[in-house]
């Protein structure tokens, strides 16, 4: 094992440790809150890869910081991972996470929301609990962080279910980058690198690189993301193999199979992406798959991606850190890894 994957194996651990030990309760007396409880800790217990709190940790050291001092914060991101995924599962109808069945698929959409808005709930809490270490001021900044992530999340979200919900294709690159931006760049690598770096007490050159840096890559990985979705071992992945499809999402690589094929193939995608998920067929998704082969589409992306990556290496160089250097070489092990990875 590589010492990038080392390390984050060792930030995960200790993260959950905070997480099912200190964050979340564990029991109660009341059979019902007892099974919300269970739910509560049912994602956060899964295997997961640690990224988000990996970067937090790590930016943080990189920037002068102390690991101990960004624990809890990198924690509440994973809360907030936990939570948002619950809701995306359900939003998007997927039936599989971290390989085992979406919590909604397991005790119905109603208790898997008000699990979800639980865990939300206590992702604040538990960011207050900052205030005896870093003190009121640092803590208010984090929390400032922390609420522009979810808020540009949120509105990442809502802009891809609304491309879904009015059937939209019309959408060019600049969309979808654009939308991805909002939706990933913020929660999986921009505001972990901030929050880490604003634990630590970086400077304002420093967040705002670090915002630039979170932005390329951010993309760049939810490219690979929509690429291992159809290419990748499912296993590895822990999705449904084809998800995107089925759920009729606007990848870049589906936009650029709409901008290469004729307009016979162009209408017959639209008409299957179009359907709902339980009236698309395996014969519609081999289809579809068949012509992102035929217009080498993944290819593309990951050209894409490549790219993105290549801008994103080039920010984090010019980075003023003053702190840890080796925790700064992880950080770009890791923008590698988000790009070139196969799960």
């Amino acid at each position: 094992m590589s010492i990038l994957q080392d390390e984050m194996k060792r930030v995960k651990a200790r993260v959950d440790r905070a997480i099912l030990d200190e964050l979340l309760p564990k029991s109660s007396p009341i059979k019902e809150v007892d099974l919300l409880y269970r739910m509560m800790r049912d994602y956060p217990a899964r295997p997961a890869k640690g990224m988000r709190p990996f970067l937090c940790v790590t930016a943080c050291r990189a920037a002068g910081g102390g690991e101990d001092d960004a624990i809890l914060t990198a924690a509440c991101i994973e809360l907030f991972q936990n939570w948002i995924l619950i809701h995306d599962d359900i939003e998007d109808g997927s039936e599989l996470r971290r390989g085992s069945p979406a919590l909604h698929m397991s005790y119905g959409v109603p208790l898997a929301l008000n699990a979800g808005d639980a865990l939300h709930a206590r992702t604040w809490e538990a960011l207050l609990r900052n205030v005896p270490r870093l003190g009121l001021q640092r803590t208010f900044s984090v929390l400032g962080e922390f609420s522009r992530m979810v808020n540009e999340t949120t509105e990442g979200q809502h802009m891809e279910l609304g491309w879904v919900v009015r059937k939209r294709w019309d959408l060019t690159e600049k969309d979808y980058f654009e939308m991805c931006t909002k939706k990933t760049s913020w929660y999986t690598v921009a505001s972990p690198c901030r929050l880490g770096a604003i634990v630590a007490g970086a400077k304002a050159g420093v967040l705002a690189d670090l915002k630039e840096f979170g932005t390329s890559l951010g993309v760049a990985f939810q490219i690979q993301d929509d690429s291992l979705n159809l290419t990748g071992d499912e296993k590895k992945y822990g999705k449904a193999k084809s998800d995107d499809i089925l759920e009729g999402k606007r990848t870049l690589i589906l936009l650029r199979l709409l901008s290469e094929a004729g307009q016979g193939e162009r209408d017959r995608v639209v008409a299957i992406m179009g359907k709902v998920r339980a009236k698309k067929t395996e014969k519609d998704v081999a289809y579809v798959l068949s012509l992102i082969e035929k217009y080498d589409a993944v290819g593309y992306a990951r050209k894409r991606a490549a790219e993105l990556l290549k801008d994103a290496l080039a920010t984090l160089k010019g980075v003023a850190w003053e702190g840890d250097k080796d925790a700064a070489a992880l950080l770009a092990a890791f923008a590698r890894f988000a790009v070139e990875r196969e799960w």
